[in-house]
């Protein structure tokens, strides 16, 4: 009798190798994916504007110079009693850039003032952008979707920027300065509160073109309130608009401090790029042509605006692809 034929059970396959399928990924796995990659490729676009890369150079270079000043900078240096040259010495070896009319080191006071104007500069932006983004979000949302209440919410907002608008943010900020007591914080919030107005037109027109989105009307009809919708919707794509005007506003903010540090608005006891140029005018430094206490500071505040700038116009190129055959 011949055996029984029947089938003999192979090998097992193998699980399948390769990357996880994205059916079984979590949702905020999937959105830290999206992320990572969303971020590489604004590195990578950005790494091809030159402009852009030149500016970014410059601040890293200055910021670092910024950072590191008090490692090879003796403070006692920066002070009236511890000058360690004589009154208005031209550039020479010990000090490449000269001495002021108290005789210290010209590149010093620079260096160290790098941080006072950057300070501010940066601060001064925060505030104005925070004050922006949050009037021009508000207006955005409840002028398109907040009924009859919202829309005179949003036009009382609306007219407010308007007002802040067609006043000279430079003369405002010189009132700010004038009645608060001097400081630093003083000159940060008076920059502040008068450069948000343009943050504020153009985060409300971006509020609302992505008001119109249809995933924006599903979460509305799934019941997601005011704050939901512009936090979680709202916010986030507002944001690369955002970056790219903060980019833009520190250059003001640094130009807006220098100015009024020369007009004599800031702290005297403060080292920053305006006071060392208001420190020249009222030594006679201008009519005695010490250029070397004139020009470095000007040129400290012009490299660091227009890196600024580069940045940010490179910012816009990326986010903005029809600006990137104008960089």
């Amino acid at each position: 009798m011949s055996a029984p034929t029947g089938s003999v059970p192979g090998p097992r396959p193998e699980p399948p190798t390769g990357p996880e399928p994205t059916a079984g990924r979590s949702p905020r796995s999937l959105a830290r994916r999206r992320r990572r990659e969303a971020l590489l490729r604004f590195a990578r676009e950005y790494a091809r504007n030159r402009a852009g890369m030149f500016g970014l150079v410059s601040l890293l270079v200055i910021g670092a110079l910024a950072l590191t000043a008090p490692l090879f900078i003796d403070q006692t240096h920066l002070t009236v009693t511890g000058a360690p040259g004589d009154p208005f010495q031209p550039p020479g070896g010990d000090h490449p850039l000269g001495t002021d009319n108290f005789g210290r080191s010209v590149l010093d006071l620079i260096i160290w003032g790098a941080r006072v104007s950057l300070t501010v500069g940066l601060l001064a932006t925060f505030v104005s952008v925070s004050l922006g983004t949050l009037a021009g979000i508000t207006a955005g949302h409840f002028g398109s979707s907040g009924g009859t209440g919202g829309r005179v919410v949003a036009s009382i907002i609306m007219r407010v920027t308007d007002w802040f608008l067609v006043l000279p943010t430079l003369v405002l900020a010189v009132a700010l300065a004038a009645v608060l007591p001097r400081g630093t914080g003083t000159i940060i919030l008076a920059i502040g509160l008068t450069v948000w107005p343009a943050t504020a037109r153009l985060v409300r027109a971006q509020t609302l073109a992505v008001e119109a989105r249809p995933y924006v009307e599903r979460a509305r009809a799934l019941g997601g309130g005011h704050a939901h919708v512009m936090g979680w919707h709202v916010l986030p794509n507002v944001m690369p608009v955002v970056l790219a005007q903060t980019t833009l506003l520190v250059a003001t903010s640094i130009i807006a401090e220098s100015t009024l540090a020369f007009l004599g608005m800031g702290d005297p006891t403060t080292i920053s790029w305006g006071a060392l140029l208001q420190a020249a005018r009222t030594s006679g430094a201008i009519s005695a042509g010490i250029w070397w206490y004139i020009v470095p500071p000007g040129l400290a505040i012009a490299v660091v605006a227009l890196s600024f700038t580069l940045c940010g116009r490179a910012v816009e190129a990326v986010i903005n692809p029809r600006l990137r055959g104008r960089s």
